[in-house]
């Protein structure tokens, strides 16, 4: 199969791209990426120069790169992972949000109708369904809950996704969705709260927490992840989205307190900062669903998967200190020093 992965130069992207090298080695790969602040080529570095794997430069809202590279690769699958994705800076400049994820999506997807695919998928996230209260632990999200978003980033998601649908119902276009919750592993980008608290606690610099740390994460494990997406694009059902959550359920807090024990830190390093504008308190999934249907349930263990993170981190430190010390500290002073 020759599979089109969108955004493969990101964190979960280029997992993706490593997943499906080591179980599917006869695949062709296309990671077509925009190489935005978050997408770094030193990722793909071990594949850049293998058989079977092609890098293009190109943004998935450029309707003639995208149309182009459809006409030319004739891609038989497409999976979009391409997407603006910090809730912090969606609130600080929404329209970039809108094009990449609203946008970019459409533009696939016409390209999808124009040149033929036999599955589009979209990698969307719980955000979608907006938060849920810390006093009911017994309520969760299921592909049944309705959309309820809170930040730019999230409606974003969540429009991207009704295009789909409405693509599938309208068009007949072959697509899932899959709806994730938090991420956590290798090649993460360092604004987001495990490898920043990593790599700050590392450096013995304060480890900013928004609130009292009190909001709840279902976290998950990207190669599981991965291994889900791999299963809906093999059994899953046109049309159907599925819920991809990891059972573990974890305060910020904790992460942090977790964390700073496995690096042998003080927690005198925790600083709380004001608290993100419409900050949502609990995200659960409940993969119920794609447990019946196609058999996935996440194989890690978050005790297990974060020190395995936190390994990486320090086997892998001029990967994360070459983003950290460019671009990313100019924003990072913006979003916290006033804190």
């Amino acid at each position: 199969m020759k599979i089109l992965i969108t955004g493969g130069a990101g964190f979960i992207g280029s997992n993706f791209i490593f997943y499906m090298r080591e179980q599917r080695p006869d695949d062709e790969l296309l990671c077509l990426d925009k190489l935005t602040y978050a997408g770094n080529l030193a990722t793909l570095e071990s594949v850049m120069d293998k058989p079977g794997f092609r890098f293009i430069h190109a943004d998935i809202a450029d309707r003639e790169a995208v149309y182009h590279i459809f006409e030319q690769e004739k891609p038989e699958i497409a999976v979009n992972f391409a997407a603006e994705s910090h809730v912090d800076r969606s609130i600080e400049n929404p329209s970039v949000f809108l094009q990449t994820n609203v946008m970019g999506t459409q533009v696939l997807l016409d390209a999808c109708r124009k040149y033929g695919i036999k599955r589009y998928h979209q990698v969307s996230t719980d955000e979608v369904y907006g938060d849920l209260p810390l006093d009911r632990p017994d309520l969760f999200f299921t592909e049944a809950t309705p959309l309820h978003t809170s930040s730019p980033y999230s409606a974003s998601k969540a429009s991207a996704d009704l295009l789909c649908s409405a693509y599938h119902r309208t068009y007949g276009l072959p697509i899932t969705i899959s709806r994730c919750s938090n991420n956590y592993g290798p090649y993460q980008f360092p604004e987001k709260l495990i490898p920043l608290m990593i790599a700050n606690a590392l450096a013995d610099k304060p480890l900013p927490v928004y609130g009292a740390g009190m909001n709840v994460r279902d976290w998950l494990y990207v190669e599981d992840h991965c291994a889900a997406i791999d299963l809906i694009l093999q059994n899953g059902k046109c049309g159907e989205v599925y819920n991809i959550g990891g059972h573990n359920e974890m305060r910020n807090i904790d992460i942090v307190k977790t964390i700073l024990a496995i690096l042998g830190k003080t927690e005198r390093l925790i600083t709380y900062v004001a608290d993100r504008k419409g900050h949502d308190m609990r995200y659960a999934i409940d993969p119920a669903f794609i447990h019946k249907e196609l058999g996935w349930l996440p194989a890690t263990k978050f005790e297990d998967g974060i020190r395995r993170t936190v390994q990486w981190y320090l086997d892998n430190r001029s990967w994360w200190e070459n983003i950290v010390n460019g671009e990313y500290q100019t924003y990072y002073e913006r979003m916290y020093a006033n804190r």
